[in-house]
């Protein structure tokens, strides 16, 4: 089944890319593309840059956190969702990839695990991390709320749907679990898992945490491009399947040098094209 969607997403991407859409400047009307994940801030600045390439067009960002994207592009109160998996009854085009990064401690010492051992830690399984070559510390396991794309990624990457405790504590904001993660004291040491821009820009700031390998690849842009590093998850662009001139714009748009500079402030691009 996910050979399936990759294929269909791989699909869309090729499609696009020779589709023809509305030269540079010349793509004109309305639309609302809407979210519920921590993209705003990025998806506002492509929209804007949309914008300042055809001053013809308007793009209405619309982000809640408690909306259902998917549903409102399907009863026309939105023409594009940002998500991280497709819907067979909508359109998806592929844009970037998101890696999700595992987050501990800086004064947390395991080296590295791999993915049946991230399985584990997430469910419960492992209680002390001694049990994985670090400390003699009890495992705090640090969830994201159920609505976000990344918890629904993070667990089907893992196999584990379902399967983190109910009483595991829920995080919203990236900064909010990092901060956790880092202000954890024994006897406990904290793990979550964080998209991989914003960890690995938290681990340059200097703040109090790791990232953990997984499989012996090290959470990085390049691997997580390449496919090496498992834990990633796409984002998407869904719409109708009905043909929208101006929706095929903003994703060429998103997909050209310029749309991926701009998304790559918080996603690993793909390839550019043009």
């Amino acid at each position: 089944m996910r050979a399936a969607a990759g294929l269909l997403i791989g699909l869309c991407v090729a499609a696009l890319a020779g589709a023809g859409p509305a030269a540079a400047g010349d793509a004109a009307g309305s639309m609302t593309i809407v979210g519920n994940g921590p993209e705003s801030t990025v998806i506002e600045k492509l929209a804007r840059a949309f914008e300042k390439a055809n001053p013809r067009a308007y793009i209405d960002v619309q982000w809640d956190e408690i909306s259902k994207p998917i549903e409102l592009v399907k009863s026309g109160q939105a023409q594009l969702a940002v998500m991280g998996k497709p819907d067979p009854e909508l359109n998806a085009t592929q844009v970037a990839w998101d890696g999700i990064a595992i987050m501990v401690s800086l004064s947390n010492q395991t080296k590295e695990i791999t993915t049946k051992q991230a399985a584990d830690l997430f469910t419960g399984k492992v209680k002390f991390w001694s049990e994985l070559g670090g400390p003699d510390t009890r495992v705090l396991i640090l969830d994201r709320p159920a609505n976000r794309n990344i918890r629904d990624a993070f667990e089907q990457q893992l196999g584990i749907v379902g399967q983190i405790p109910d009483h595991t504590k829920a995080i919203g904001p990236d900064d909010k679990a990092i901060k956790t993660v880092a202000g954890t004291l024994p006897p406990n040491s904290a793990v979550t898992f964080v998209s991989l821009v914003p960890a690995l820009e938290a681990v340059s700031s200097g703040v109090a945490v790791r990232l953990l390998p997984i499989d012996k690849v090290e959470p990085e842009k390049p691997p997580v491009k390449d496919g090496r590093y498992t834990l990633r998850r796409p984002v998407l662009f869904l719409s109708k399947k009905e043909p929208n001139q101006l929706v095929k714009a903003f994703e060429a748009f998103a997909l050209s040098k310029e749309g991926q500079k701009i998304l790559d402030d918080l996603y690993t691009p793909i390839d550019p094209k043009s």
